[in-house]
């Protein structure tokens, strides 16, 4: 007798999705370890909060000029190479900061980390349109999103309780280790899907059936990455993570800081409390993925849901500037997790829109872009903090000027931001992939 019975769907695609939070959480704790460790390191190295503000921003400057390169390579290459290289590369900076004996040399580590970490987000917004289908787009972009949350989240804490347990250059040696094991498990699991051996034809059809285009590892581009930036939308992602950034990395640079000299905690308290906002918001961030992805599939446009979680997300992120007038320790942590929430439900969408415009096979580079612009704010924003500290010994004007970046952001994507759709390259023919024109212009 025959089994007609259709094939239970294998769920290979959901254990890639679990890597890359992983891989997410891991980023973050290796990269906000820094903000914990650094009142530490500053009695060390005699240290004057202008140059902490140069320190927490040396990470920054190669990580976004590194994103195209990042990019193109993902597209072009593979991610499987591109995201155990990345890994990699930033765990062996993070155990290197051990040897670190100055402000020099702790820059030097902190900018080879940036090196690293630059194909994280590339990496894993092309792997989510390779290996997902449309309506699952909301919900992955969470999930490995909100690995970074839960990452800066663990590392408040733990790298406190490492610090106190072991110093802060044992810290960085355990941190690096755990890094360079994850890089082994991906290199170990991770394949196309064609060719993964976890997954059935079900999976497979069910991936492919819901989206709108295959993006092929190592097909032909439609165009080159600068020429994204004569689109409009293009430029309101990019603008838009900007304004995020500036308010999401006070949170992973200076908010240690700010509860220890404003509230006078102790470090071990300090983990704690620090961690609250950011764990609230690793649950918002997720049940916003799955709220989205549900609006979608009941017949929402995707530019209206897309637009409307940024929008509220980004208010609610301007609420950083009522900490000014919050007094107590608890009224502060009040303050700042409606704002890390508020950013939550606009990343659960601004990672999701690299998926939903790329042209055919870029969607790695258009992440990169987005990053790259984004993250010049992670570069600049620890400066003029450390500079605003260091002039009015008070955080109020800075917190203000985060609180502005948030209304400029949601301004941003409520103006700027218009449909939500691929863009369609004149050069490509879409059916095939293969150029149809401008071939002389190479």
């Amino acid at each position: 007798m025959t089994n007609d019975a259709p094939e239970k769907r294998s769920s290979a695609r959901w254990g890639v999705a679990l890597l890359m939070w992983l891989a997410l959480a891991i980023n973050w704790i290796d990269r906000g370890n820094l903000s914990v460790a650094i009142p530490v390191m500053a009695k060390e190295f005699h240290l004057s909060p202008a140059i902490m503000g140069v320190m927490l921003s040396a990470f920054f400057w190669p990580y976004f000029l590194l994103q195209i390169p990042a990019g193109w390579f993902a597209d072009r290459i593979g991610h499987r190479v591109m995201f155990a290289l990345s890994v990699g590369v930033w765990s062996l900076a993070t155990a290197a900061t051990a040897l670190a004996r100055g402000a020099a040399s702790l820059i030097g580590m902190r900018g080879l980390l940036g090196v690293g970490e630059s194909g994280v987000f590339p990496c894993a917004a092309g792997v989510t349109a390779r290996w997902f289908p449309d309506r699952e787009r909301s919900r992955v972009s969470a999930i490995y999103d909100s690995g970074s949350k839960l990452g800066s989240a663990i590392a408040l804490p733990l790298n406190a309780w490492l610090i106190t347990l072991v110093g802060w250059r044992g810290t960085f040696i355990i941190c690096g280790g755990i890094g360079l094991f994850w890089a082994m498990a991906w290199w170990a699991y991770y394949r196309e899907p064609e060719e993964h051996k976890y997954i059935n034809a079900a999976e497979l059809k069910h991936i492919r059936s819901g989206q709108v285009r295959h993006h092929g590892l190592g097909a032909k581009q439609p165009m080159k990455w600068y020429q994204l930036l004569k689109y409009r939308n293009i430029w309101a992602m990019c603008l838009g993570l900007f304004a995020m950034n500036y308010v999401s990395y006070f949170f992973f640079t200076w908010f240690p800081v700010y509860l220890i000299k404003v509230h006078h905690m102790p470090m071990m308290k300090m983990g704690l409390v620090a961690a609250v906002p950011i764990i609230i918001a690793m649950f918002v961030e997720l049940a916003s993925g799955w709220f989205a992805d549900r609006l979608y599939t009941k017949g929402w446009p995707i530019t209206k849901v897309r637009k409307t979680l940024l929008v509220i997300g980004e208010v609610l992120g301007a609420s950083i500037a009522i900490a000014v007038f919050a007094h107590t320790v608890v009224w502060a942590i009040v303050v700042m997790t409606i704002c890390k929430s508020g950013q939550a439900i606009a990343s659960s969408q601004v990672w999701a829109l690299p998926g939903d415009v790329a042209p055919t096979n870029m969607a790695s580079q258009v992440t990169a872009l987005q990053n790259m612009v984004g993250n010049v704010a992670g570069a600049l924003g620890p400066i003029v903090t450390g500079i605003i500290l260091q002039v009015t010994h008070s955080f109020d004007l800075a917190l203000f000027i985060i609180g502005g970046f948030a209304v400029l952001g949601a301004m941003n994507f409520l103006f700027l931001l218009k449909k939500v759709e691929p863009i369609a390259a004149p050069m490509a023919n879409e059916l095939t992939g293969a150029v149809v024109a401008g071939e002389s212009a190479r």
